[in-house]
């Protein structure tokens, strides 16, 4: 059986870990300023970086208990599906940002036809996500 305490170092590494990778990730890209500058709310940059730890905080607490959420399955569905092109459009947005697709479509030699390679990673994650969902969360 695993000690309590490697079990704990191992965690507490893995949440270091992904806290600077986050860190990085918002520092780097400038994404706070950015939005402050894009919405004419500069004035607002430290409320920005409040939700930012906030949410962070938030959801490392709820990741360590076990939250339910009773919600209809009318009501999951578009809180799901909503969740979902956020999280796609965020790594799109992304990856045009850092210019991963020509970079990408050139190294490939498929750059006079880079809509086909957005629409091929498109179908892609379109087909593993009902995959995941159908095989591991069927109906019931």
């Amino acid at each position: 059986m695993i000690d309590p305490i490697v079990t704990i170092l191992v965690g507490l590494a893995g949440g270091i870990a992904v806290g600077s990778g986050l860190v990085a990730f918002l520092t780097v890209l400038g994404i706070i300023p950015r939005l402050a500058q894009l919405t004419n709310t500069s004035r607002l940059v430290t409320k920005y970086e409040s939700a930012v730890i906030i949410g962070a905080l938030s959801g490392a607490w709820m990741s360590l208990g076990d939250p339910g959420l009773s919600l209809l399955p009318a009501v999951a569905s578009p809180v799901g599906l909503a969740a979902g092109m956020f999280v796609g459009l965020l790594a799109a947005a992304l990856t045009e940002v850092l210019n991963v697709f020509p970079i990408l479509a050139k190294r490939v030699g498929v750059a006079e036809r880079i809509s086909w390679l957005l629409f091929a990673i498109v179908l892609g994650k379109i087909t593993g996500s009902l995959f995941h969902w159908l095989y591991f969360y069927p109906m019931r």
